[in-house]
């Protein structure tokens, strides 16, 4: 049975924030949602005007976890920027749109119904082929035609959310995936090569691996302005950094310049399931703002700033880390105090914490990518996980050490 959410269980003031930025919390929206009766009809009647109708195509990136390992931050934004510039490069030219806000290593496009599903399997070969000859790294599809709804820049729907979690999960570096609506699209004499990749998937069926064919004829010109996690001034300080990466003296500059060493705190709630998709989505957005809410209160008390909080995630940094573990502890207890599961990472380190050109922040650094993966991979929900450099920092006596190995790398954390 899903919890009815009402307005007044929120602070007055969370629905007066200015959210114009891409792909932030749609909290207009979820409003006119916790005002409502809250049942189907009304969920259909407020997307019916985001509805739009294309494919969804999402990327991810091959042996990432372990290139942090060996190479400082500043260089490994540095060499998944290229992947990022030649995905939106072509995926512009045939006219798609970015997704969201790029951070870390993934990309989201969405083309529209115009865009012929032969013309969009040309694109994805094509920067493919670009990526294995430009890129220290490869990255893995997942394109899905349907229809979606496309609120504040981001793109939702139950095929949107498969396929990305996809191209996270279930492709290789190089690969391409698609979905049955793409392969039906195509004509009868199309030229790929083309093998099923799995039976049937919940609610995309079948999927397929594109291995060869015709690319596009002519290459785009290089268009760099894809919906970047950081500052102007920043981004174009990487662009000459990405040119010149053996060039030390520069690459010590720009990190004593632009890093930071802060505490990371990454939450993730849990969510409530609904009897169908658009229930179960104004459901999440209403625990978002739950989190949002909970988080702004706490964040000030704790002197810690609020990065940002979409979808189930809500990230947060802090400078003492008695402080970030105090403001995690009365986080994840606030949050169960509302039936609101959760399960909550923290790790130091150099960080980029910018501030987007869009509006609001966003951040980069292996801190978040651990304190993902402590509880994000591992974790189980109402726990809290310390990282072994958080050892240093704070008594861990009270914590149970853990060791296990995710993507190929061992780490010891401390759960509590």
């Amino acid at each position: 049975m899903v919890n009815k959410f009402i307005v007044s269980q929120y602070s007055p003031a969370l629905f007066d924030i200015t959210q114009d930025i891409i792909g932030s919390l749609p909290l207009k929206l979820t409003k006119q949602w916790l005002e409502s009766e809250q049942t189907q009809e009304v969920a259909l009647q407020l997307l019916e005007p985001y509805k739009v109708k294309g494919y969804s195509v999402s990327s991810d990136s091959a042996g990432l976890t372990k290139l942090t390992k060996q190479k400082g931050l500043l260089e490994i934004l540095a060499i998944i920027n290229q992947p990022k510039e030649i995905v939106y490069s072509f995926g512009t030219a045939i006219g798609g749109e970015g997704v969201g806000i790029w951070a870390a290593d993934n990309t989201q496009m969405f083309y529209p119904a115009s865009v012929s599903a032969e013309t969009l399997v040309s694109t994805l070969l094509s920067i493919q082929r670009e990526i294995s000859k430009r890129c220290q790294i490869k990255i893995g599809f997942g394109a899905d035609y349907g229809e979606f709804y496309y609120i504040n820049g981001g793109l939702y729907g139950l095929e949107a959310d498969v396929i990305e979690e996809i191209a996270e999960n279930e492709t290789e570096g190089g690969e391409i995936a698609i979905s049955q609506d793409i392969y039906d699209l195509l004509p009868s004499n199309h030229n790929f090569t083309i093998i099923k990749k799995s039976d049937a998937t919940a609610h995309i069926g079948n999927l397929y691996r594109v291995l060869d064919g015709t690319g596009l004829l002519e290459e785009p010109p290089l268009n760099t302005k894809y919906p970047i996690p950081y500052s102007e001034t920043f981004y174009a300080d990487l662009v000459e950094y990405e040119n010149r990466l053996s060039d030390t003296e520069l690459g010590r500059q720009l990190a004593s310049k632009y890093l930071q060493n802060k505490i990371v705190v990454l939450v993730e709630r849990d969510n409530q399931k609904a009897e169908t998709y658009e229930s179960a989505m104004f459901t999440s957005l209403s625990l978002t703002a739950s989190l949002k809410d909970i988080g702004a209160q706490l964040i000030n008390q704790n002197n810690g700033i609020e990065i940002k909080v979409v979808g189930t995630i809500g990230i947060y940094v802090f400078d003492e880390a008695t402080a970030a573990i105090n403001f995690a502890k009365i986080l994840r207890q606030e949050l169960a105090a509302q039936g609101i599961a959760s399960r909550i990472g923290i790790d130091v380190g150099p960080v980029l914490v910018c501030d987007l050109a869009v509006g609001g922040k966003d951040i980069a650094g292996n801190p978040v990518n651990i304190a993902s993966k402590m509880a994000q991979d591992k974790g189980q929900f109402g726990k809290l996980y310390l990282s072994a450099g958080m050892k240093e920092l704070v008594d861990v006596s009270n914590f149970t050490e853990i060791t296990y190995t995710v993507s190929g790398v061992e780490i010891t954390i401390y759960e509590g």
